[in-house]
């Protein structure tokens, strides 16, 4: 992998943070609050202080880019930006922890008191938001002219309580405060229209929407580092076209007077809503096309603006999909240069063409959105007709190239005819429409990508081979090693120097230090000292007290079938039961951390946080067990959980069925914290090993290959359980209700599906997995050997930064087009 080069382009404007003006903008704002708890005034004062001093970099970023030569904007389209807390990542950036300590009044909490008030920015859920605000970090830090567009979710996807050892969803209230980072920009305002009929007159097409709302864009600085260039995170929120409909009001139809305000508003409520409902799918599809009407149409003011020709739109501009949630890109930016600019087909086709760039996340088809006709025909007529017109021409230059091969053209088609799935309901197909948009298509591990040119995109891939390409994910060191660990940091400068803070490919230098005495033992107290932290947070929060020199096991995900926690609990119950039938023997005491939420309708997710909670209740308070084994799950997963559950991490759980994992960013965050990682040959685990060296990896399970194999000839896990006495005694633990209060039916709804069809494998990888914990026991007992393996995992990771990734797309992915 390389490493990108850091352009030299800064923005105008002073060249240093001005020191002497937090203290004096945070006391002019404490004087403003004075009425707030210490703690929230403080941090309210700190970041409208610092907020003040980005928006003069914004402004200078802002005049830079107007000046950017043949570089491309890009537009980074993404349902989701997980941002996590903003004032500490502002601080380091602007080089200021220290003066807005200064800055705090006597009496006032230490600054790192003062960082805990801020709420996690709900903007987002997993690995799809969090590397989209890895890239904006990059995207400020490299200089590259950009924006992020996103949806103003006002209550978050929602926030994660635990009753009975059952998930219970509630709403996120991380904006009853207000946000102090937030820049209301009211003069950037488009009208986003559904529904209506299609008119044609004069030659031109015309929609006429039946409603409209108006997106009110709202923006969010993201600094640089080492930089004094900004990204801009800019969000839409949707108000009425009418606040209220005055004639209702007046003859005292009170409710109905305030119709459009509730349904503008409810697009803003929450990030995915439960699609199982028709109405939910249809909110889903409002959103999604929010953000693309929006965000386009805000692009091409722009470029308007600026002086550019609306023929060379697609050269100036990048318009990149982050998955397929907004794959409705391409028919808006269609509709937006036919229709509202007057370009003839083939003009905006090309510029469409030379604009638009698809990031594939996932190859399992229940992922992959698809929408049924009748519902885009009633929302979106116009666009539904343009999709037509797409697909007969694309259809046309298939059939030239495969005559004959019909199922290959219905294979291709960006209509699902119900030949699949569906219940014979025809759809449209968004990932179809995003690859025959675009002119990159991207996965993102090495293994992800060739298998989506295998399998998935494997006729489209024949069509056009040059389309397609790797780009291996990336996270940022600025928010995951320099803010979250701040004891490893230090550590690293000591022995290393401190370039690897702006080239993370320096990390290189640490492999031959690794073996050291003096560093062994000085990482070890490093980590130590963030089990500690973890540990009082554990016991703060749930109550239960850990011992901090066991080995802390971390499984901290979205909770999927797919990503096999439930694999995980399983060789927890295995341990508990050999520690219950030899509790003399020598055993490596553990810590097994869970953390993450289920989707509000994912039955089979939500029993797997409940099995860990039944679990749990035997495991922690079994006398024969006592500390050498206790199990965690810490509620409401978020950004600033992470943050501190990451650098205490001893092993990091990578552990999806193989094939199935497109890339992960938390095997990432975990190995640059010197985590160690038992996983499947999977996602980026593969590359991550390739570059740390295979035997510093814990490796098990079956390839993707051996996994697809053994799947077409006929899986029966029944097989595995009966050969294996480890497992069986595990399943009949279950079944019998040893863990769920002897009710044998609590965990039948979980457990039925793992006997009979067993999709993602579990009792075939089980025997391995277990191996692999044993290869970890032996090498947890020599503590030497533990850190050097660490040291060693770390110095293999300078290839992961997103900045390295954001130059693989600036080479690969967003070049200006060929003349």
């Amino acid at each position: 992998m390389t490493t990108a080069t850091r352009p030299a382009t800064r923005a105008a404007g002073r060249t240093a943070p001005q020191r002497s003006e937090l203290p004096a903008l945070a006391r002019r704002a404490l004087a403003q609050r004075s009425d707030a708890p210490a703690g929230d005034a403080c941090w309210t004062a700190l970041a409208s202080a610092a907020r003040e001093l980005l928006a003069e970099r914004w402004a200078a970023t802002q005049r830079a880019d107007t000046r950017r030569g043949r570089t491309r904007r890009v537009h980074y389209l993404s349902m989701e930006f997980l941002m996590g807390r903003a004032l500490g990542n502002a601080l380091q950036a602007l080089d200021l922890q220290d003066a807005a300590q200064a800055a705090l009044p006597e009496g006032a909490p230490p600054l790192g008191e003062v960082l805990e008030h801020e709420p996690d920015a709900a903007l987002g859920n997993g690995g799809l938001g969090r590397l989209a605000a890895c890239f904006l970090d990059s995207f400020a830090t490299l200089g590259l002219p950009s924006f992020g567009y996103g949806l103003r979710y006002r209550h978050g996807m929602f926030a994660q309580a635990i009753q009975d050892g059952r998930q219970i969803e509630r709403p996120d209230t991380w904006l009853e405060a207000g946000s102090p980072w937030e820049l209301p920009r009211p003069e950037l305002r488009y009208t986003v229209g559904f529904g209506g009929h299609v008119r044609f007159e004069g030659g031109q097409h015309r929609w006429e929407p039946a409603e409209t709302v108006a997106a009110q864009a709202i923006d969010f600085i993201v600094p640089g580092h080492g930089t004094e260039r900004v990204s801009t995170l800019r969000q839409w929120q949707a108000e009425a076209a009418q606040p209220i409909d005055l004639t209702a009001f007046s003859r005292g139809d009170h409710a109905q007077a305030g119709q459009q305000r509730l349904a503008a508003e409810r697009l803003n409520w929450v990030l995915y809503p439960d699609d199982s409902t028709p109405a939910g799918r249809e909110l889903r599809l409002r959103q999604e096309f929010l953000l693309v009407s929006a965000s386009l149409q805000d692009l091409l003011a722009r470029h308007l603006r600026e002086g550019g020709d609306i023929h060379q739109v697609g050269r100036a501009n990048v318009v990149h999909l982050n998955d397929t949630h907004p794959a409705l890109a391409p028919l808006e930016l269609m509709r937006l240069l036919l229709d509202e600019h007057g370009l003839d087909w083939d003009a905006a086709w090309q510029a469409t063409h030379q604009a638009t760039s698809y990031t594939n996340h996932t190859l399992m088809p229940e992922a992959l959105e698809t929408w049924p006709l009748d519902l885009v025909e009633r929302l979106l007529p116009r666009h539904l007709a343009i999709a037509y017109e797409i697909n007969h021409r694309f259809l046309d230059e298939v059939r030239a190239r495969f005559p004959g091969d019909e199922a290959r053209v219905a294979r291709m088609s960006l209509f699902d005819e119900g030949q699949s799935h569906h219940g014979g309901e025809r759809r449209l197909r968004m990932a179809a429409l995003a690859v025959v948009a675009s002119h990159k298509v991207n996965g993102v591990s090495a293994l992800h990508s060739q298998l989506m040119v295998d399998t998935l995109f494997a006729d489209y891939a024949q069509l056009w081979p040059e389309r397609f390409l790797n780009v291996t994910n990336g996270v940022t060191p600025r928010r995951w090693l320099v803010q979250a660990n701040p004891g490893l940091a230090g550590l690293l400068d000591k022995h290393i120097g401190a370039e690897w803070r702006q080239d993370l490919s320096a990390l290189g230098a640490l492999r031959a230090k690794a073996g050291g005495k003096r560093i062994g033992a000085e990482f070890l107290r490093v980590k130590r000292a963030a089990k500690a932290r973890l540990a009082a947070h554990i016991r703060e929060e749930l109550g239960l007290v850990v011992r901090e020199d066991a080995l802390f096991d971390v499984q901290v995900k979205r909770i999927h079938e797919y990503k096999r926690q439930l694999l995980n609990l399983l060789q927890v119950i295995a341990r508990y039961q050999a520690i219950v039938a030899d509790p003399g023997a020598d055993w490596v005491p553990r810590v097994v951390v869970f953390a993450g939420k289920a989707a509000s309708a994912y039955r089979a997710a939500k029993g797997v946080i409940a099995l860990i909670h039944d679990v749990a209740r035997v495991v922690n308070t079994d006398p024969r067990v006592g500390d050498r084994l206790k199990l965690v799950f810490l509620p409401n997963y978020s950004v600033s959980l992470a943050e501190l559950i990451i650098p205490a991490a001893d092993l990091s759980e990578q552990i999806s069925t193989a094939g199935t994992e497109a890339s992960g960013t938390g095997n990432m965050k975990f190995a640059l914290n010197g985590a160690l990682t038992v996983g499947t040959w999977d996602g980026a685990d593969i590359e991550m090993a390739e570059a740390m060296g295979v035997d510093e990896m814990f490796v098990f399970g079956l390839r993707a290959d051996e996994a697809a194999r053994i799947k077409a000839l006929g899986y029966d896990p029944r097989l595995y359980i009966e050969g294996s006495r480890v497992l069986q005694q595990v399943i009949d633990a279950i079944a019998h209700g040893s863990f769920a209060h002897g009710d044998p039916q609590r965990h039948r709804e979980l457990l039925q599906p793992l006997l009979q069809h067993d999709p993602y494998l579990l009792m075939a990888d089980f025997d391995s997995y277990l191996q692999a914990q044993a290869r970890v026991d032996a090498l947890w007992r020599d503590p030497a050997a533990w850190a050097a393996s660490a040291l060693r995992n770390i110095a293999g990771m300078g290839g992961f930064s997103s900045d390295r990734t954001i130059g693989d797309y600036l080479r690969e992915v967003w070049a200006p087009p060929a003349r």
